[in-house]
């Protein structure tokens, strides 16, 4: 939970009568960078607005955050290793960074839509038309049976 790099993680919230999910990633789209997930939880619940969206996906369900019984941060990874920032420019470093959110971006999708299609309660949707290689493929399948252990119905 601590090391940079490009993760999957699942929100599972107790909002008293629901149980809500929402999946992300670390790794950004308009920098270099691929955080890790603990610093990413504390930026989910916060107030800054490009970066709070579950704050945002409970409000829009008229649910506060502080309200809720419990947050549980299920993460999986590092999937990869954050790009080396080994003093090369910014877009050195996005060209190196680029591909493995791509793969990270593809995993994040069909996670969200696996979910779903099974009946979990998952709040956000994840647009994304990135497509795996046959290595994101082998990675996403070690993904989902990491995931399966909390969410058992996930195919």
């Amino acid at each position: 939970m601590l090391r940079r790099g490009f993760w999957l993680y699942v929100w599972r919230v107790d909002a008293g009568d629901n149980t809500l999910l929402y999946v992300g990633r670390t790794g950004d789209n308009s920098s270099p960078h691929a955080t890790a997930p603990y610093t990413r939880m504390g930026q989910h619940l916060g107030f800054q607005t490009t970066q709070n969206a579950l704050r945002k996906h409970l409000l829009k369900r008229d649910i506060r955050p502080e309200d809720c019984n419990s947050f549980d941060l299920i993460a999986h990874g590092p999937i990869y290793d954050q790009v080396a920032h080994d003093g090369a420019d910014r877009a050195a470093l996005m060209l190196k960074h680029t591909p493995l959110r791509n793969q990270v971006g593809a995993m994040e999708k069909l996670l969200c839509d696996g979910l779903k299609a099974v009946g979990y309660n998952v709040m956000n949707t994840v647009a994304c038309s990135w497509s795996l290689s046959p290595d994101g493929l082998e990675k996403w399948e070690a993904a989902k049976e990491a995931f399966r252990s909390e969410f058992p119905e996930l195919r």
